[in-house]
């Protein structure tokens, strides 16, 4: 199983529109071995108009299987993708989770020797895509097939994957495993440096947002049992009902670990903030978290109306290390563990 990684843009994509013989490549050649099932976009290989049960027998005749094959495993298909209700529906009328659903569910149980996932999983709720993650993990493992799987999802591609490609830039920028490819990548992607602080000026006349920072990081590091303290500077120009000020905590892998917000809407009653200038505290108790880089989104609006800051706006850095010795043996960056709570502990002698 091979995960492909990189940011947007980077060709991803396609190489694998390439390897599914969709696109043709402006030079070289592209070698398979086997017969190849691909899901690269909502819906890929349907035809709108025909049913669920059509295209199923449509999609695997398009792959080579004939009519016995497929039926052998139709109840199989249908039972996977949880569509039962919907399978003699024009696919036209399907939302494009149903969609995903069926069109992962053909193409991991017709006998391809190649399985060929691109991000289209993410349309699918969580439970689906877990599913989808433990059958792709099944397919590869048990039935000894080959998976290409790209994936934003660092977590996903970390405990899925044997190997890793990381292209940058339509080059492919290394091959080697998961953990080295991710640890690059992410790399790459802070441009080598946590930003402990920044400065600017987002939002509009309602609220803006000037700066923000980690207080007490030293070169982006702080200890593991070390608090971390957000600060936040914001004037706000008018006044507002509903404030929300929150914060999304994000793991290196891309995984959002913890949303936590002041919400001036949940007070009892919801309260008016008068216009001035404020500053916003967050503290996150230390052993809250084991080694590792984390990332904090700033989000900005008015509760159930207005988004103003948006957390792609306002990102902060911070990475921690176990600097007081304590537990690296078992919380070392290469154990899957994310959280390093200060937990009580008892010893009870017995006589």
């Amino acid at each position: 199983m091979v995960g492909i990684i990189g940011r947007n843009g980077a060709g991803k994509s396609t190489l694998l529109k390439i390897l599914s013989r969709i696109t043709e490549p402006t030079k070289g050649r592209a070698i398979l071995r086997g017969r190849v099932a691909s899901l690269l976009e909502v819906g890929t290989g349907f035809h709108p108009d025909l049913t669920g049960r059509e295209n199923i027998f449509l999609n695997g005749a398009i792959l080579g299987m004939s009519r016995s094959e497929i039926r052998r495993k139709f109840d199989e298909i249908v039972a996977f993708s949880g569509v039962e209700k919907f399978i003699d529906t024009p696919v036209k009328r399907y939302s494009s989770g149903m969609y995903v659903r069926l069109a992962f569910a053909v193409a991991a149980h017709l006998e391809q020797e190649i399985l060929i996932v691109d991000e289209v999983l993410a349309v699918g709720d969580a439970a689906f895509q877990a599913k989808c993650l433990g059958k792709m993990q099944s397919v590869a493992a048990d039935e000894g097939r080959t998976i290409l799987f790209i994936s934003h999802n660092m977590q996903a591609v970390m405990s899925l994957c044997n190997h890793a490609v990381r292209l940058v830039g339509g080059k492919v920028a290394g091959i080697g495993t998961p953990a080295d490819m991710v640890q690059a990548y992410l790399e790459a992607m802070s441009g080598g440096a946590l930003m402990t602080e920044w400065a600017g000026n987002v939002g509009n006349d309602t609220i803006s947002v000037h700066s923000a920072r980690i207080i007490g990081a030293r070169n982006g590091f702080l200890g593991t049992h070390e608090p971390i303290t957000l600060e936040i500077r914001a004037t706000i120009h008018t006044p507002i009902m509903g404030l929300v000020f929150a914060v999304e905590v994000w793991s290196q892998r891309e995984q959002q670990l913890a949303y936590t917000a002041f919400d001036d809407a949940l007070a009892p009653p919801a309260t008016t903030v008068e216009a001035g200038e404020f500053i916003w505290k967050l503290t996150i108790p230390g052993n809250s978290f084991t080694s590792g880089i984390y990332e904090f989104r700033l989000d900005v609006g008015i509760h159930g109306t207005l988004g103003i800051v948006k957390p792609s706006d306002v990102k902060l850095g911070v990475q921690l290390e176990n600097i007081e010795g304590i537990g690296r043996r078992f919380l070392s960056d290469r154990t899957p563990q994310l959280f390093r709570p200060a937990w009580q502990w008892e010893r009870v002698s017995v006589v």
